[in-house]
């Protein structure tokens, strides 16, 4: 067995008990205790009376730095760990404790010319943790002499080894791997944002391969949004090592609820805080989040979420707001993930399709329904495409766009017609399998779509009124049947969908607005997130709520008799 294994397989009985979530590790007992004795000498220079870390940081944190730094080892200069995951909520002092990590990295690091990062998620963020650390050096007479401050560029430099500590801002500055033996990232959700965040986590870990004293941390709480991108694979690596799934080099600390205490909404107990808060009485204050969560339960679901995601580290799935499409609520109980549009082909007698698009920097949303021609139940199944466009005009929604991308249910368009001939590549399936009916088969938004009505009557599929299948769905408040028929349908669980982490996306996008006896679900509302997929569904909804039959099925009258009137 590999004796620096990080795997934590007590986890939840080590974080329910209050215990370190570092486990037993054959650390350099030296090369940690002289960290320690770094790191509990450095003083807090914005808090009252200036205490030392030894007075003032919680016991929690001591074990990850004597991890990291006791997994060095001096005769081969390697470090045995060198990635570290903390994921911690917010005030328990993780920029104060990661800044003073930073600087005893700098003091103790044996390498000439050593270059040190921490990488902040704003300008405005970077220019506090560099004032925190230059400031905590003033407080020292020793460390004054040590180390040359040059503020114009937040860089810090050892006088005797050269080496040099710079604090950066993610959302500003050039961030490159370059020669980096150490560094920092503080909230690796926000960081991950940046539309090239995984090709920079490519340069930071190909430097740690040049340097194996080198060094990967990253804390972070959880995301505001659904995890994506970067920060999501970085999140399920730590999770997969901490469970023993995978053995990789990195230890993980992950403050976050066992399953036990999140069902009936058991967090809400102020006996569970400190689970997950472990400086609660510290940096943390059990009245203000006693206060913030009776606001944010006042508030409403969206404010609710928001607010158990930041201080308990809670996962945000779908979002759940005040405003949002009442169907949310029902969405993940009626996943089936053996749907496909093959088994939709196998199992139904019927099947209608549902199209939604608009310019160039919106998704072409498709969307098959059939009829399964033994339960009756009804089968859902999505795809969409997306231009470069959408990932030149919309980059805040790209790290969710690549995760699409990477399961199947989006695809990036290479070719300026690929979305319009793919589209019409499977309508042309279902109408080949006899599955399509006569009329009503394919529904529109009426505007913009005379590119695909062309392309379906190349290929012999036909509009209504030309005695085919395609037809123009009605928008707006004359979707609302569907609307609530398909919130219906997902609560009594007639509707089953393929559990496409896509349409779970548009789901939680989708904004309800109440206009009089409607309700409207349009792109307008749901401002620059995409709900063009979930469009699509409710127009096949639409035509399905008509009782359609396949062109090639049976007629009414065999299977009812002949009704004289």
């Amino acid at each position: 067995m590999n004796p620096w294994a990080t795997a934590c397989l007590d986890w939840e009985a080590r974080i329910l008990g209050g215990r370190p979530l570092v486990p037993d590790l054959p650390l350099f007992t030296e090369e940690a205790a002289k960290a320690l004795r770094v790191f509990r000498r450095l003083r807090i220079p914005d808090v009252i009376g200036q205490p030392t870390m030894a007075e003032a940081c919680g016991e929690w944190y001591l074990p990850i730095v004597a991890a990291m730094f006791g997994s060095y080892d001096p005769d081969t200069h390697r470090r045995m760990i060198q990635e570290y995951f903390l994921l911690i909520p917010k005030k328990n002092s993780k920029s104060s404790n990661g800044g003073a990590l930073m600087l005893t990295a700098v003091i103790v690091n044996r390498r000439p010319e050593a270059e040190f990062n921490l990488i902040a998620p704003t300008i405005q963020i970077a220019n506090i943790a560099f004032r925190q650390a230059v400031n905590t050096i003033k407080l020292d007479a020793e460390l004054e002499k040590l180390f040359q401050v040059q503020r114009h560029v937040r860089t810090i430099t050892h006088r005797l080894t050269g080496a040099t500590l710079q604090i950066k801002a993610a959302d500003t500055d050039v961030i490159t791997g370059g020669k980096a033996v150490g560094t920092m990232i503080d909230e690796t959700h926000v960081f991950s944002k940046k539309s090239n965040a995984a090709d920079i986590f490519v340069e930071l870990r190909g430097a740690l391969a040049a340097r194996p004293d080198g060094f990967l941390f990253q804390t972070t709480t959880q995301s505001k949004d659904p995890p994506s991108g970067v920060f999501k694979s970085e999140l399920q690596n730590a999770r997969d090592v901490r469970d023993g799934l995978i053995d990789l080099p990195m230890l993980p600390v992950l403050y976050e609820f066992p399953e036990s205490i999140l069902e009936h909404d058991n967090w809400k107990k102020r006996r569970y805080w400190k689970v997950v808060n472990p400086n609660l009485g510290r940096s943390v204050d059990e009245t203000f989040l006693e206060n913030e969560l009776m606001k944010a339960e006042r508030e409403g679901q969206e404010q609710l979420i928001l607010f158990a995601s930041q201080h308990f580290n809670i996962e945000i799935g779908l979002r759940m707001r005040n405003d949002a499409w009442a169907g949310v609520r029902y969405w993940l109980q009626a996943a089936d993930e053996t749907i496909t549009l093959e088994t939709i082909i196998e199992r139904c007698e019927v099947a209608v399709v549902g199209i939604d698009g608009g310019g160039l920097d919106d998704l072409l949303g498709l969307a098959v329904l059939g009829r399964d021609r033994e339960t009756q139940e009804w089968l859902l199944w999505c795809r969409a495409w997306a231009h470069d466009d959408v990932f030149q005009q919309r980059k805040e929604i790209v790290a969710q766009l690549e995760d699409f991308i990477a399961n199947g249910s989006l695809i990036r368009c290479e070719a300026p017609t690929q979305d319009v001939l793919e589209v019409a590549d499977i309508v042309e399936q279902l109408f080949d399998a006899g599955l399509l009916p006569k009329e009503n088969g394919v529904g529109f938004d009426p505007f913009g779509v005379s590119a695909m009505v062309d392309e379906l009557a190349q290929r012999g599929i036909y509009t209504t009124e030309r005695g085919g299948p395609v037809t123009a769905v009605s928008q707006g408040f004359r979707l609302s049947s569907a609307v609530w028929g398909m919130e219906r349908k997902l609560k009594d669980g007639t509707l089953k969908h393929a559990g496409q982490p896509l349409m779970a996306w548009c789901v939680g996008n989708a904004k309800a607005e109440q206009k009089g006896n409607a309700v409207l679900i349009t792109k307008q509302t749901a401002g620059k997130a995409k709900i063009d997929p979930l469009i699509a569904a409710f127009n096949a909804f639409s035509l399905m709520s008509r009782n359609p039959e396949a062109a090639n099925g049976p007629s009414v009258y065999e299977e009812r008799g002949v009704r004289m009137i």
